[in-house]
């Protein structure tokens, strides 16, 4: 697999991280595990690579940073590093890919298309970095048609030269001029709602939990905080919901049908306080979350989505996990007195219940 650049996602592993970036190398790990993604291909970090050295925009980039000066820790030296960013990310965008990668490109863009039976199909084009930095890059959503698609790749390499990652390189000493990333190409859900999910309680850390927060619309507006999302909260031993929370969701992230833009739009009125997943919905991603988390052998940090069109419960996609990063660091210790997610499931596993799986 090392003298390639591009996969299949149904290709790849966990173990693929290292070439493809870890989020396209967890996505190819739940489809062998037969969870439902959507189909897509992935850029190994060696596209990233070929691109920055064969169009000499490394060279380029080496000769702008030159005399590049400034304080990564110091708030004075921040738009410094806007603006350096911005420069930086025009010289990048203004190259061309080689052509044997672009052809590439294009023909798995078209195996897509083919499969999703309609041509032009939208894709998210997004980053998937060797190690995880949630946040730092950027993604770009309905993206149709080759051109687009190719531009919008290159405009994901570009982002590692915004200013959040070149102040994080900076701060420990790396290059600027170079961060070599994976790019997922995802075939869009037309999604009536989307969020994420924690395969415990991300309040506590408690095991027996799954939380889930969603709203109307996109993932992309519950994960950048634009809107309160409904929180549920499920027992993770006998699939009960123990808490809703219905917030009023008054803005959703969907796709203008007119110019194929991403808008934040007005929530119609019967919406904004109506819950965003149906009881129904709510333990079926409870159940794929659990058996998510038991396939990876530790708990999980998942976002999901619900197409509009497709019945249920096939309406129902993964668009990323990773290992939760928060508690599973931790110590689990007794809170309030109370015993830890890993004593109460160990003591609930002694009970004979039948679960529905």
């Amino acid at each position: 697999m090392k003298d390639r650049c591009i996969y299949r996602l149904e290709e790849l592993c966990s173990n693929d991280g290292s070439i493809v970036g870890k989020k396209c190398a967890n996505l190819g790990e739940l489809m062998k595990g037969g969870f439902r993604v959507p189909p897509g291909f992935a850029l190994g970090v060696d596209a990233y690579s070929r691109f920055m050295n064969e169009s000499g925009v490394r060279e380029d980039l080496r000769n702008h940073l030159r005399n590049f000066r400034a304080d990564p820790d110091s708030l004075a030296d921040a738009m410094e590093f806007e603006r350096i960013g911005g420069e930086i990310r025009e010289i990048v965008e203004s190259k061309k890919m080689p052509a044997d990668l672009e052809e590439d490109i294009r023909r798995y863009y078209r195996e897509i298309c083919q499969r999703m039976a309609c041509p032009d199909y939208p894709v998210a084009t997004r980053s998937a970095g060797p190690v995880s930095h949630p946040g730092q890059y950027e993604t770009y959503l309905f993206v149709r048609g080759e051109e687009e698609v190719i531009r919008n790749i290159v405009r994901v390499w570009s982002s590692t030269f915004n200013a959040r990652s070149l102040l994080a390189r900076a701060r420990i000493g790396l290059p600027l001029e170079y961060d070599p990333i994976g790019v997922a190409v995802l075939a869009m859900v037309d999604a009536k709602a989307a969020g994420v999910m924690f395969t415990l309680n991300p309040v506590n850390g408690d095991l027996s939990k799954i939380a889930l927060e969603g709203s109307w619309g996109l993932g992309e507006a519950v994960v950048s905080g634009s809107v309160t999302p409904d929180s549920f909260l499920v027992d993770k031993i006998v699939l009960d919901i123990e808490v809703r929370r219905i917030a009023a969701k008054t803005r959703a992230y969907v796709c203008n049908p007119l110019t194929g833009a991403m808008e934040y739009q007005e929530t119609p009125p019967d919406l904004v306080t109506a819950p965003c997943l149906t009881d129904q919905e709510v333990l079926e991603l409870a159940r794929i979350a659990k058996k998510v988390e038991g396939y990876c052998g530790c708990p999980q940090d998942i976002e999901w989505c619900i197409a509009k069109d497709i019945p249920f419960p096939d309406n129902i996609f993964l668009v990323q996990t990773r290992p939760e990063s928060i508690w599973s660091k931790k110590k689990q210790e007794p809170l309030l007195g109370r015993k830890t997610g890993w004593e109460l499931l160990r003591e609930r596993a002694t009970t004979p219940i039948r679960l529905s799986i």
